[in-house]
């Protein structure tokens, strides 16, 4: 079964925009954990304005399930990391006015940053994961980096998906063909959801962890945090 890892930065928003600890991220990713999930994500951004880098450390002892924490890799973001050292590193070039995320890494042009980069995370016995879009060059080009795998920007899949264009699985398809082959492990994450999960879960061979937040934390404002962990779990296996 693919794992599910909950994103709890959208959270931390909620919290940040009144001030004061409601609602608690730790608490939350402790409940996100009882009611099943697989795994927290956090996406930490320099001017902290969702998760605080505070709270990464704050969630060291209370995750006990996968920790994935996502960021561009600015020379803080490495000392966070290589001093709580998560289950997993995903490295994301968002620029720091970013909204979100929203490419991936040019893996070729970046290799020589990429590599050394990954080598001390691996080092220090932390998983790493590329945000990568769905282009076989960049596949070829993340094996290169050393990484242990690739995560699938799945956002132009999602959109076209609700256009009702089911061909928009095909790109992500063939690189998750091509990555196998490598002996690359394949996570997703952006703009996936209930309404499409399944479809992308069934036409990705070897699909190891999605990474979801905005779409189940807006989901569970109508049908409960617990009730749609359940719901993805079940669309998962």
């Amino acid at each position: 079964m693919t794992k599910l890892s909950v994103n709890i930065n959208k959270i931390a928003t909620l919290r940040n925009s009144r001030g004061g600890d409601v609602p608690n991220v730790v608490q939350f990713a402790k409940d996100v954990q009882r009611f099943g999930a697989e795994g927290v994500t956090i996406h930490p951004r320099p001017d902290e304005r969702h998760i605080r880098y505070q709270d990464a450390y704050d969630l060291k002892t209370e995750v006990y399930t996968e920790y994935n924490i996502e960021g561009n890799p600015i020379p803080k973001f490495v000392d966070m990391v290589l001093n709580i050292k998560p289950t997993q590193v995903t490295l994301v070039p968002d620029s720091i006015d970013a909204i979100t995320s929203n490419a991936g890494w040019d893996t070729i042009k970046h290799k020589d940053f990429l590599v050394d980069v990954i080598k001390e995370f691996k080092d220090n016995g932390i998983r790493t994961s590329i945000f990568v879009d769905p282009e076989l060059q960049q596949i070829e080009g993340a094996k290169a980096t050393g990484t242990d795998r690739i995560e699938l920007y799945t956002e132009a899949f999602a959109h076209q998906y609700s256009l009702g264009n089911m061909d928009a699985i095909k790109p992500y398809s063939e690189c998750a063909e091509l990555a196998n082959s490598l002996d690359l492990g394949i996570n997703a994450g952006h703009d996936l959801s209930l309404e499409n999960i399944k479809f992308f879960k069934d036409h990705i061979n070897g699909l190891l962890e999605v990474s979801i937040g905005h779409a189940l934390i807006a989901e569970s404002l109508y049908l409960g945090i617990e009730n749609v962990i359940g719901k993805y779990l079940e669309k998962l296996k």
